[in-house]
């Protein structure tokens, strides 16, 4: 168990990121803040790269151990778009705007990723999460963020949007880099 003084740092301005994150938390006794602050994102078609870059400008920034995560919606008959893109095309398209791409097309495969960063300024280390799947015909669900309502796990008829917050983190791409990371941080603690 870890010390209950044990506090990560959270940099994202994504409110909905950080509460699953936070809920992921609990099941590990890690406490996590949430730190404001924009985080810095390099032009990259690498979400390791990415998450790591952001991860070490935002300690430079806050200088306490924390925690980046950058996620990216892999659809593969797309090549993979939109991938480290999947903000910017939510903004932009949105969720209709990537039915539309997909209108007439049978493979609908789909993949989410989670490059989890942490630093504490001593290292700098990922932990990935992957989660396969299918896009939807149709938007579905209120839960959730981003694409949610159109990414239906493999083992399910639901979208991430249509299950309740509990039920996402048994399949999520965020879960799974979470642990990932929890696992390292209990034996790193550990050796400090």
């Amino acid at each position: 168990m870890l010390r209950r003084d044990v506090r990560i740092g959270v940099v994202t301005s994504n409110e909905n990121k950080f509460i699953e994150l936070k809920e992921l938390a609990k099941s590990f006794n890690i406490e996590l803040e949430q730190l404001k602050g924009e985080k810095i994102e390099i032009q990259s078609d690498n979400l390791e790269e990415i998450s790591k870059t952001a991860a070490y400008l935002a300690y430079l920034t806050f200088r306490r151990p924390l925690i980046v995560d950058d996620s990216g919606l892999f659809i593969e008959t797309l090549q993979n778009f939109p991938g480290p893109y999947t903000n910017f095309v939510k903004n932009t398209i949105g969720l209709k705007g990537i039915l539309k791409l997909l209108e007439d097309l049978k493979d609908r495969s789909a993949y989410f990723m989670t490059v989890l960063t942490f630093t504490d300024g001593k290292i700098i280390k990922t932990f990935n999460g992957i989660v396969k799947g299918v896009i939807s015909e149709e938007i579905r669900g209120n839960s959730g963020f981003g694409f949610d309502p159109i990414f239906i796990p493999e083992g399910e008829k639901r979208t991430f949007a249509e299950m309740s917050l509990e039920e996402k983190n048994k399949y999520s791409h965020r879960a799974r880099a979470f642990a990932k990371f929890a696992d390292f941080l209990m034996s790193y603690l550990e050796k400090a």
